[in-house]
Formats: C-alpha cells, structure tokens, sequence
C-alpha cells in the first residue's frame, strides 16, 4: 500500500485520533435519545439523498452515528466491540489509514445510497471485523462471555453472512453490502490477488513435478 505512505506523510497532520472514540460515543447518545426519551434521532440522521438535496446536509456524516436497534445490554457490548477493534486497527495502522478505512466505506455506502435512495453504516461497521480478524486472525474472544473463539471463526461466518444476504436480500441490503467492502478490498485486494497467484502457480508447479514423475517412472 504505497500510495497510502504517500498519503500519509502527505496528509497525516489532518487525520483524526481516536476517531473510533466519536463514532461509539455518538452511536451510544443517539441510542440514548431513541430509546429512553423516545426521540426518534434516526429520521434526522439517516442518509437520504433526497433530503440532502434539499438542504440537510448533515446526513452525509451522520448516518454513521445511527446504532443498530438492540438491547441495552447487547448494544453495549456492540459498542465495546466496535471501540476496541477500532483503535486496534488504528494503532496497527496509523491514524490516517484508520481513517480513510472508514472513509472508503462512507464513501462506498453514499454511492449505494444515490443508486438505491437510502444508506447504512450497518455493514460498514462490520467491514471493521473483517479488517480486525484479516490482521488477526487467530486473537481469541468469550462468544456468549463463555467460549472461547478464534476471531477468524466468526470472520467466515460474516462472510456467509454477507453472501446469503446478498442472495436473499432486496436491493438496498445487495448495494450497501457490495459498497461496504470497498474499503476491505481496497485495502486487501492486492492480497488475494498474490494468493490466487501463488496457489495458481503452485498448482501449476505441482502438475508438472507429477507429469515429469510419471515420464520418469515410466521410463525406469
């Protein structure tokens, strides 16, 4: 990822520390207002471009202060979740390239939301874990405050979760799936290239160590 050096020491003064700090606690006071003096903050937070158009446009940041409708308990320990695999991710990277991690995705959920007329940062969050069990994989959680699992687990069932979604769901959830991933891919595609390219030409090294095998036994 060079060209994220290059932007980093090119724009690295202008990233935001513990930007995952804002995000949480902005999630937590929304989820506040919502739920215990019943104020519904999600119909003036939400992405719609139709109402940015006409003005409101605060809805292109906010959106990402939108919590998922869940109990106090579980919503606290989302939050948690979220708050430590955030600042993980920016201690590994830095501050700028935790940044524009969240940004891509922003970014990605605002052009689904111009396609589709509606944006989520719900699978934005989860791109998070993705990112957090790619670096680490084999980093071990309480599942249920009981068990323990290794992240990677849970990764690939986010991932059968994204593909049954994008199966089954209705074009607002395909678009907003595919434009949260941008970040992942953007940051890890190269990745997966050079893996399918390694295993590629190892099978490849494979066959002919078979085929020259066969040659020489027959020849015996």
């Amino acid at each position: 990822m060079n060209w994220l050096n290059k932007l980093e020491r090119k724009f690295g003064r202008y990233a935001i520390p513990n930007l995952m700090s804002y995000i949480v606690g902005g999630n937590l006071l929304v989820y506040i207002f919502q739920y215990f003096f019943h104020i519904p903050m999600s119909n003036y937070l939400a992405f719609v471009p139709r109402l940015i158009m006409q003005g409101q446009i605060w809805r292109i940041i906010t959106f990402i202060f939108i919590p998922p409708s869940a109990s106090l308990i579980f919503i606290m320990f989302v939050l948690y979740f979220y708050y430590m695999i955030g600042n993980t991710l920016e201690y590994e990277w830095g501050t700028l390239k935790f940044n524009l991690y969240y940004l891509f995705g922003m970014i990605g959920i605002m052009l689904s939301g111009l396609l589709t007329g509606y944006g989520t940062s719900y699978y934005l969050n989860l791109s998070l874990f993705l990112a957090f069990a790619y670096l680490f994989p084999d980093t071990e959680i309480l599942l249920f405050m009981i068990l323990p699992v290794k992240i990677k687990w849970l990764a690939y069932l986010d991932w059968a979760y994204f593909g049954i979604s994008l199966i089954t769901g209705n074009i607002y959830q395909k678009a907003a799936i595919i434009a949260s991933l941008i970040n992942f891919f953007i940051f890890f595609g190269k990745d997966f290239i050079d893996y399918i390219k390694y295993h590629k030409k190892y099978d490849s090294t494979r066959r002919n160590f078979k085929r020259e095998m066969k040659k020489y036994n027959r020849w015996r």
